[in-house]
């Protein structure tokens, strides 16, 4: 039985909340004590990652990401009706994990914004790998915590010059509270532009013959009652 819009729409609310809410929120943490490291921070973003896809993928997919919902519906393994709410979910929950962060630690280290350190093409260009990555991997693999770790990984390379977003809705929630702005438009355009790369990239890999199912793993991105 395919699971009801309203339920999905739940999921993917609060996964993307815990997504910012511990992702960003590690990095504020980090600017006002020091304690976890740049490493630490990119943990925290993938261990994340990991822990929403286990719990709520069954439910809604675990997108997490609009460019996430982007890359399935142009592969054909998401509903085009479904994709506008669950971005709208998505950005709704990265909304109020940004804002309970301003109200716990005001706007120390910017929210955790993603703003570049370099040039808006450096910027631009890493965004959309790290996302191509991300991305394909996790429309190949549906295992949690490699997910997960592709995160912490673009998270740790990333991370000081892009912000490691490879995520409009991680992006926009921090835009949103702390109100900077700055070339936000590329975390947007980057990581889209990465989902579709992605896609035609899955697309050459996959085989043209059938392949026996393999049972034994886990498929992110596919709830209960979706078509495989």
């Amino acid at each position: 039985m395919a699971v009801p819009l309203s339920r999905a729409l739940v999921a993917e609310g609060l996964g993307t909340f815990a997504l910012v809410f511990f992702g960003p929120g590690a990095a504020v943490v980090q600017a006002q004590t020091g304690a976890l490291g740049h490493l630490g921070v990119a943990a925290v973003f993938g261990l994340t990652v990991t822990a929403v896809i286990a719990a709520l993928a069954p439910i809604s997919g675990a997108h997490i990401n609009p460019a996430a919902t982007f890359a399935l519906t142009l592969a054909g393994k998401f509903p085009r009706a479904r994709v506008l709410p669950y971005v709208a979910a998505q950005l709704l929950g990265a909304v109020l994990a940004a804002f309970v962060l301003l109200a716990l630690f005001g706007l120390k280290g910017g929210l955790g914004v993603t703003v570049p350190a370099g040039s808006v093409a450096q910027a631009f260009v890493l965004e959309l790998v790290l996302t191509f990555f991300l991305l394909l991997v996790a429309l190949r693999s549906g295992l949690p915590w490699v997910v997960g770790g592709v995160v912490a990984l673009g998270a740790a390379m990333g991370g000081p010059i892009t912000g490691a977003s490879m995520n409009p809705a991680r992006s926009f929630g921090p835009a949103l509270a702390s109100g900077l702005w700055t070339a936000h438009w590329l975390y947007w355009a980057a990581p889209l532009l990465g989902a579709v790369l992605a896609v035609a990239a899955n697309h050459v890999l996959s085989p043209t013959e059938p392949v026996e199912p393999r049972p034994h793993l886990a498929q992110e991105f596919q709830p209960e009652g979706e078509p495989t």
